[in-house]
């Protein structure tokens, strides 16, 4: 082989290059990229200063790059930092926040050495304001964010703030998770605004006015009124306004107008100082924006899910679970008026409200008026299929159009009085009035094996109802001289009244079957329903220390219930609308409810376990008629229910923030008055519904474990949770289907045997704190439910395996994406009919993407990706992309106008889906959606009065 040989020019070459790599070298390791830095925090007599707060920010903006807890011995290090000039502060309670200056060099370890914290004093006061203006501050398990340190585009609402923030978290929908528990309560300044519905603060007040964001734990209603701590958390935030929001009005005004129509406008000012608060917000729309909470939606389908007083009920439970009064249709008159969500059909909105809260040392008042109306017109394919037994099935193949108009007025007052050190006083008053009616013209056919058409119905039907409801409660509370002695009583009063009439047109064809009934071929009735409701309800509470750690607690509930419903049913198709006895009833019902209980609680050192036991009385007492004018006999009612309900609570606050609780408990909910009574609503002639006198309450049994830990310092934290009940007596609707008309008539029946399983595992941690953070979790459920069908009884099986992937990736000012993924797969399997065994998937994808760009532009785009698969509906694959993206300018150099353009469902895919499986029944349904349409929108932003504010680094 010929040997290759290298000029003198190359050899020299080589030499000097490689000389030149080793020198590069020398300098790689003379300069290192990343470093680590380290020191101690200490006080003046040089104790170590544990779980103090320690934050790295940048020096050219403060913005902040990592943070930790000094550990047990006052040392912290912070790992992996790249070459920059910083800023390091400690802060600590007590004392006064350090902050040192650091510049990384050639060493790859930065040591600090001891850093004095210097105990704060009325001197040194005026230092602390000065240097506390730190990102976060950790306060034991509260934890306090400086908005200032978080920055979003002018004009951003506290809803965009939050997200930017470590450890919180803001779904699509603006639902909150802070420290992976979602967030129950927003407040303003310490003060409720518009109720409890946290999204009213988030979504309307500006990121702007607030000066800091707290996160905390708070503490139970019963365990404010009566001082002692019961273990009850829940995660609540709390909204600080800087200085020169509470000395002028603020607020927002948008308007848009779009293609096909599209319009959108509202507006919200708020006028705030140290003892006044005063907000007002309006909105309206027809682009399926509702503005409506869940509490509305309940109330406008007649459940009383404003089941007024709750707050009033002492003993174990806040005695929420004890009393179940509600559910849906419960006067037994057959009007509901239906309501649906804000992705379904197409909507227009209104709503407008006042918010006023007045605040001082003795005198706490909160009040508030809400609007809201929503007209729903609703195009829908339902598809349903039923399972009899022997492999025999049906389907249910619907095509409707309901337009639907709900109203509602809603109003609260809260008013706090301290009497004295030892005398306080709580007035609590709660009103709604509801409006509304409802349309519905459908085409039903049921269809069985091999494609044949049994039965043809057409349905036109309208209800329109009114509703008022009220309720005053009032709230006293003495403390004893002895410490940790107090005494509770309770008085409310409750109205529930609703009028409403119903118009019932249907023609319906039976090609199997010549022997059904004339008036269920072709009906033409009309339902007057009037309903009176009262109650009077009171709850005494004593509270006794036993010693420093026990206590016992002695509770008695009271309630009495008097309900009068008049049902007049006649029939159009005979002369002078005839009366229709059999569909008629007049009811007259009194229900008592009685509990007396008791609970010795240990509480000391973050442990609190509580074992009580209650006594629990129900009757019912009452009598019903077909109507008042007939002469059929009155059905009479006298029944009474005694059980007792045991109850055993334990919370165990560990070290570094961990928790673990658990509980048993006992819950018995009596029958409903539609339940009980044996009348007939055949408001759709193929379901036919008849109520069951005979019915025993129901009993289910709960056994819940948890645990959750969080490290304030690097904010990972772990939520573990499983419960499991088993019900006795469980209510469930029996069917029988005439096999030649297929004619289903449901009836309740009491069943024992049902049971449920679930958990929950979720886990959050940041990647680059501040930078990238993750949140893994999923759940399974299982279920086992009894129900019986012509007699056979049928046990269906439901396995549910869920798992969603969230990504947070804020690098910077100028970018930000959220990435969603939740993938669900349920499984449900008959006993009658295993060949209808079925598996469906739902995933819904997500991804939000915000750059800023240069001269004020800002541009998002968000794509949701919803996939739906059924086997059992013919190979069902339903895949479903929406895009959205807008761009809006800032305009004028204090830049409170904004233009935006927003291009919504870019792809024209938009449609509404759903499926669920259920007892011996698997439903889908398809609704035509609003989709495509583009919109040019202007807003303006009131600052409120500017105020000569110095920041502080």
């Amino acid at each position: 082989m010929k040997k290759t040989l290298l000029s003198p020019r190359v050899r020299t070459f080589l030499v000097i290059l490689n000389l030149y790599f080793c020198y590069c070298g020398n300098l790689f390791a003379q300069s290192p990229t990343r470093f680590q830095i380290q020191g101690t925090a200490i006080d003046t007599s040089s104790n170590p200063l544990g779980s103090a707060t320690v934050m790295l920010l940048q020096r050219k903006d403060s913005s902040l790059i990592n943070y930790m807890r000094t550990n047990d011995k006052g040392f912290f290090a912070f790992k992996n930092i790249k070459k920059g000039d910083y800023l390091l502060k400690i802060s600590y309670v007590g004392y006064i926040p350090y902050q040192k200056d650091v510049l990384t060099q050639n060493s790859e370890n930065i040591e600090l050495g001891q850093m004095k914290l210097k105990a704060i004093t009325k001197e040194l006061f005026e230092v602390v304001i000065k240097t506390a203006r730190a990102p976060l501050t950790i306060k034991g398990d509260t934890i306090e964010y400086n908005a200032a340190s978080f920055k979003v585009p002018p004009g951003s609402t506290v809803e965009d703030l939050l997200r930017k923030l470590p450890g919180m978290q803001v779904d699509a929908d603006g639902n909150i998770k802070a420290q992976g528990k979602t967030v129950s309560k927003v407040l303003v300044d310490g003060k409720s605004f518009f109720g409890n519905d946290p999204k009213q603060a988030t979504k309307n007040l500006p990121a702007e006015a607030i000066n800091k964001v707290q996160v905390f734990n708070d503490k139970s209603e019963q365990a404010k009124i009566t001082g002692v701590d019961d273990g009850k958390k829940e995660k609540a935030i709390n909204l600080e306004l800087k200085e020169e929001f509470k000395k002028g009005g603020f607020g927002k005004v948008t308007a848009g107008i779009g293609n096909i129509n599209r319009a959108v406008g509202k507006a919200n000012y708020n006028k705030f100082d140290k003892t006044n608060q005063f907000a007002l917000i309006g909105l309206a729309n027809n682009i399926n924006q509702s503005g409506m909470g869940w509490n509305d939606y309940q109330d406008f389908r007649g459940s009383n899910a404003f089941n007024f007083g709750d707050d009033a009920d002492f003993g174990f439970g806040n005695n929420r679970n004890m009393i179940m009064f509600g559910g849906s249709g419960e006067d037994g008159g057959g009007i509901s008026i239906p309501i649906g969500g804000d992705d379904r059909g197409f909507s227009k909105n209104m709503a407008a409200g006042a918010n006023y809260n007045y605040d001082t040392k003795k005198n706490k008042l909160s009040t508030s008026y809400y609007y809201n109306s929503t007209q729903l017109n609703l195009d829908a394919i339902n598809l349903q299929q039923f399972f009899l037994g022997n492999n025999n099935s049906f389907e249910n193949k619907t095509k409707s159009n309901n337009i639907t108009f709900n109203g509602n007025h809603r109003g609260s007052l809260r008013y706090e009085k301290t009497i004295d050190s030892l005398n306080s006083l709580i007035l609590i008053n709660n009103t709604r009035f509801n409006n509304g009616n409802y349309t519905d013209g459908s085409t039903t056919e049921l269809i069985r094996a091999n494609n044949f058409k049994s039965n043809e119905s057409t349905l036109n039907n309208s209800t329109g109802m009114t509703r008022f409801d009220m309720s005053n409660t009032l709230i006293f509370r003495h403390k004893f001289k002895k410490k940790g002695r107090s005494f509770a009583v309770s008085g409310t009063y409750v109205i529930n009244n609703s009028d409403g009439s119903a118009s019932q047109e249907s023609v319906n064809k039976f090609f199997t079957s010549n022997s059904v009934d004339a008036m269920i071929k072709n009906l033409n009735l009309l339902n007057n329903t009037a309903t009176k409701r009262n109650q009077i309800k009171s709850s005494l509470l004593y509270i006794e220390p036993l010693s420093k750690k026990i206590t016992s607690e002695v509770f008695y509930n009271f309630s009495k219930r008097f309900d009068n419903v008049n049902r007049v049913v006649t029939d159009g198709l005979k002369a002078e609308r005839a009366t229709v006895d059999s569909l008629s009833t007049y009811y007259d019902n009194q229900l008592n409810y009685n509990r007396l209980g008791t609970n010795l609680r240990y509480n000391f050192n973050g442990i609190n376990v509580s074992v009580g036991g209650a006594w629990q009385q129900i009757g019912l007492k009452g009598f019903f008629t077909n109507s008042l004018l007939s002469s059929a006999k009155p059905f009479d009612i006298n029944r009474n229910f005694e059980i007792f309900v045991p109850n055993i609570s334990a919370n165990l606050e560990l070290k570094n923030n961990q928790n673990i609780n658990f509980g048993y408990s006992v819950n018995v909910a009596p029958p409903t008055i539609r339940d009980l009574q044996p009348v007939i609503n055949n408001s759709n002639p193929l379901f036919i519904s008849e109520g069951n006198p005979n019915l025993l309450p129901a009993v289910s049994k709960s056994l819940e474990v948890g645990y959750y830990a969080f490290n304030p310092g690097t904010f990972v934290n772990v939520f573990i949770d499983a419960s499991y009940s088993q019900n006795t007596n469980q209510i469930v609707q029996s069917q029988t289907v005439n096999p030649t008309t297929l004619i289903t008539r449901y009836k309740p029946v009491n069943i024992s045997g049902g049971n449920s399983l679930s958990s929950y595992l979720s886990v959050s941690f940041p990647i680059v704190k501040t930078k990238l953070s993750v949140d893994l979790s999923g759940n399974l459920n299982f279920s086992k439910n009894l129900t019986p069908i012509n007699d056979i009884l049928n046990q269906t099986d439901s396995k549910s395996y869920n798992m969603e992937v969230r990504i947070d990736w804020t690098p910077s000012d100028i970018i930000t994406l959220f990435v969603n993924n939740d993938f669900r797969i349920t499984n449900t399997k008959y006993s009658i009919t295993a060949s209808q065994n079925q598996q469906f998937y739902n995933n819904n994808f997500s991804a939000t993407l915000n750059v800023k760009m240069p001269k004020e532009f800002y541009f998002k785009t968000s794509l949701n990706y919803n996939t739906y698969v059924n086997d059992r509906f013919g190979g069902f694959n339903q895949k479903i992309p929406i895009w959205n993206a807008s761009i809006n300018k800032l305009l004028g150099k204090t830049k409170k106008a904004e233009i935006k353009l927003s291009a919504i469902d870019i792809l024209n895919r938009n449609l509404g889906v759903s499926q669920y499986a259920s007892e011996n029944m698997v439903y889908q349904q398809k609704v035509q959606t609003l989709a495509q349409y583009f919109m040019l929108s202007f807003s303006y932003n009131m600052r409120g009065i500017k105020v000569s504010n110095k920041r502080y680094e």
